[in-house]
């Protein structure tokens, strides 16, 4: 049995809805508030109405969110705003953006993954934990509208660019079937494969291999368990329903392009002071925000560093000896309890008693300064990229890393491709 397959996608009509720029959305985990609020206001047929509807006061098991969602969902499936491709298809999905002045450009392919048990000779590999508030809300939206909302995100291995050499000698000399700028300006671009010959060589170049979760590890769980729940009800399973897959953008571990970037702790309120912190690491003020960036990722190189930032200025912190994480960490493999972010957790943040509900997690540089100056925080410490080589090496040894550890960049937009569970 293969574990990936073509699917026939649903996905918007643009003679309905004209720009899909309009209607269509990040993933819902990376929704603030008053993003939340912006798109529903955006478009009436934007996809956040589907994937993050807007609680109401008088909400009870015969209405809410999801049974809005459920009747928004068929209604423009009726009328058309939505559609269902005739033939299955893989979904080639490139990305451009720039980061920090450098351009970047990121090529993967959108289809169904098979979804494994946990026993067994896995071969998907998640690298984070998920919590079981995010996971429930996830599991009545699918139950509700029995669709596989947005897709995960997974790594594979391409070192003899199959994928890319068909991307690039096929594909992309067709016209795209999606072409979105979004509001941070990265371009997205979609392009419909139904040549059975060439999907059969994706799926022949990805047939055995170690697969690992980067996004979407709540939605893999809930995968897992609307399948379970499908299986529990007793009737005839071939394998190949739906519910056994899960809805899948993949991309390549071995990309100069796979960027993964770095998730800041704000503290709101510091419950002790951080007055021991030279027993353990040296630490060095720096005068500007340009300096501060520059020097930690220096440090960031060849030491255990990170930044520290309240109202009294900017510090770099660099662990003294490498010899003091095995005689205070003893739980985890040698990579896990090498992470910046275990590191900040043992020595400073345990120390004063901050737990993980109360942290503020942000990608953004300048906000977890902003939110120190702003008096919205004591607190914020500055974080340097996890590397692939560290999330693969404790993903395949078993391991979670701490919460909010990556933010892979950019995300994939929802809206562009749903999978029908039925």
């Amino acid at each position: 049995m293969s574990q990936i397959k073509p699917f026939k996608a649903i996905h918007y009509n643009q003679e309905k809805v004209g720009d899909l720029s309009k209607v269509t959305c990040p993933p819902y985990d990376v929704i603030s508030s008053e993003e939340k609020i912006r798109y529903h206001n955006l478009h009436p047929n934007n996809y956040i109405h589907v994937l993050l509807g807007l609680e109401k006061e008088n909400d009870n098991a015969e209405e809410n969110k999801y049974t809005r969602a459920k009747k928004i969902f068929k209604e423009w499936l009726k009328q058309g705003i939505l559609q269902e491709d005739a033939k299955p298809a893989m979904y080639y999905y490139k990305q451009e953006y720039t980061v920090r002045g450098e351009k970047h450009s990121r090529l993967g392919f959108i289809s169904l993954m098979r979804i494994q048990d946990e026993k067994g000779e896995a071969k998907i590999f998640p690298h984070e934990n998920v919590q079981s508030k995010a996971k429930e809300d996830r599991l009545k939206l699918w139950r509700a509208l029995k669709i596989n909302c947005s897709p995960i995100f997974v790594c594979f291995s391409d070192k003899d660019k199959k994928v890319e050499k068909i991307f690039s000698q096929k594909v992309c000399l067709t016209a795209p079937c999606a072409d979105i700028i979004d509001s941070d300006r990265v371009s997205h671009r979609l392009w419909r494969l139904d040549d059975e010959a060439l999907i059969s060589e994706i799926q022949n170049s990805l047939e055995g291999q170690n697969l690992f979760i980067a996004d979407g590890h709540h939605r893999y769980e809930v995968g897992r368990e609307y399948r379970r729940l499908e299986l529990a009800r007793g009737d005839e399973h071939t394998g190949e329903e739906p519910y056994n897959f899960i809805m899948t953008y993949f991309t390549s571990i071995d990309s100069r392009d796979l960027l993964i970037l770095p998730i800041h702790r704000v503290i709101k309120s510091l419950k002790a002071p951080l007055d021991f912190l030279e027993e353990f690491f040296k630490i060095d003020k720096i005068k500007t925000k340009e300096d501060f960036q520059i020097l930690l990722a220096k440090a960031g190189q060849n030491e255990h560093a990170f930044g520290l930032y309240t109202r009294e200025g900017m510090k770099l912190l660099r662990l003294k000896n490498r010899l003091l994480i095995d005689r205070y960490i003893k739980e985890g493999s040698k990579e896990f309890r090498s992470l910046d972010a275990t590191i900040l957790k043992n020595f400073v943040l345990d120390r004063v008693g901050i737990h993980h509900e109360d942290i503020t997690y942000v990608k953004d540089f300048d906000l977890a300064l902003d939110m120190v100056n702003n008096h919205q925080a004591d607190v914020s410490f500055i974080m340097n990229s996890v590397k692939v080589s560290q999330l693969k090496t404790i993903a395949l040894s078993g391991e979670r890393m701490p919460p909010k550890t990556t933010y892979f960049y950019p995300k994939v937009l929802s809206g562009l491709t749903i999978h029908n569970l039925e």
